[in-house]
């Protein structure tokens, strides 16, 4: 079978597509003939490594997300999920076996069914987005702890760089929960993505007096900010509401927050960091459920009309893909395993 695999840590370079044996999945295991594999910058960070050059044994498939049909189950999992549509997430996580392959062995806990009326572009689009987004926003001291229609009826959202993955996928979820949302971006086009992912209000920070206009909007501030860049932590501090919560989920190895004490202080408000595989376990069955229910009631998608420009390229340009996602391509990109 066809796979792409590094053996040393370093630029898109170093990402190889050859051939793989492939192998029958073990106890609690399943096989997944994958059809979408999705990118994420958690998957070109993790091939960087801390520093280029360093060994990779055995050789890892990258990618943690995707999309496809189980073909084969292992010791002590149910035969049902034989033939089942799935999308994956964290499957490289901790495992050799991404999703940047032809089939992939992933533990079993680590698929979900995916219904017959959802693409597998959104399968492949749902792990690392959907999953941070659900994290961000059920991160507040006084919940909610799950999503769902009514479930935030009441609460504004700030979501900070609607037109990206997680952003999108921050916004669509709120409104799905019945929030307001209120989001920023950096161009009229994006403004355009954000408003078609289902933006009450949207805010260019290039252009726009940004805490102005959530204040304007939202005269006791936001409840829950879901955070892209520390650096905005001033603005954030202006625009809470009392008791509000700032999710922030990306960084840079090495970055540092400088956060205004007193004014969070007066606030009660809490900063709190989501890395997605360190999440607690408790909370991960929940979200794969509100997830799930989400996709099954057909609120959330992908897709231009979804304001997720979706960006193809094949198993053999790998690379290109995860040179794409490095450089900031707005959208998901997505590897077509099987055209």
């Amino acid at each position: 079978m066809r796979a792409v695999t590094y053996s040393k840590t370093g630029s898109a370079d170093v990402l190889e597509v050859g051939d793989k044996v492939r192998r029958e999945p073990g106890p609690g295991e399943v096989r997944v003939m994958i059809h979408r594999s999705g990118v994420n910058p958690t998957d070109w960070k993790s091939r960087t490594g801390a520093e280029p050059g360093q060994r990779v044994d055995p050789p890892q498939v990258p990618n943690q997300d995707g999309a496809g049909i189980v073909d084969a189950v292992g010791e002590g999992v149910e035969a049902a999920l034989h033939g089942l549509r799935v999308w994956v997430w964290e499957a490289a996580h901790g495992n050799p076996d991404g999703t940047a392959q032809e089939y992939a062995i992933v533990p079993a806990h680590k698929v979900v069914t995916l219904p017959d009326t959802a693409s597998f572009d959104l399968g492949a689009s749902l792990g690392v987005p959907f999953m941070t987004a659900h994290r961000c926003l059920t991160v507040h001291e006084h919940g909610p702890t799950r999503l769902g229609p009514g479930t935030m009826q009441d609460r504004t959202v700030l979501v900070a760089g609607g037109a990206g993955a997680v952003g999108n996928a921050a916004i669509q979820l709120a409104r799905w929960s019945d929030a307001r949302v209120i989001t920023t971006v950096s161009s009229p086009e994006k403004a355009q993505l954000a408003q078609l992912a289902g933006a009450d209000l949207i805010a260019n920070y290039r252009t726009d007096d940004v805490v102005s206009t959530i204040r304007g909007a939202a005269p006791d501030g936001v409840d829950i900010i879901v955070e892209v860049a520390g650096s905005n932590a001033a603005v954030d501090a202006q625009v809470l509401a009392q008791g509000g919560s700032v999710a922030a989920y990306a960084g840079k190895s090495g970055e540092q927050v400088s956060l205004p004490v007193r004014e969070l202080m007066m606030l009660n408000a809490r900063w709190q960091f989501v890395l997605l595989y360190t999440c607690p376990q408790s909370w991960r069955r929940q979200a794969l459920e509100d997830v799930s229910a989400a996709v099954m009631e057909r609120t959330i998608d992908v897709g231009s009309e979804h304001g997720v420009p979706l960006h193809h390229f094949t198993l053999e340009d790998t690379a290109k893909a995860h040179q794409a996602v490095e450089k900031g391509a707005v959208g998901k990109v997505l590897i077509d395993v099987v055209e």
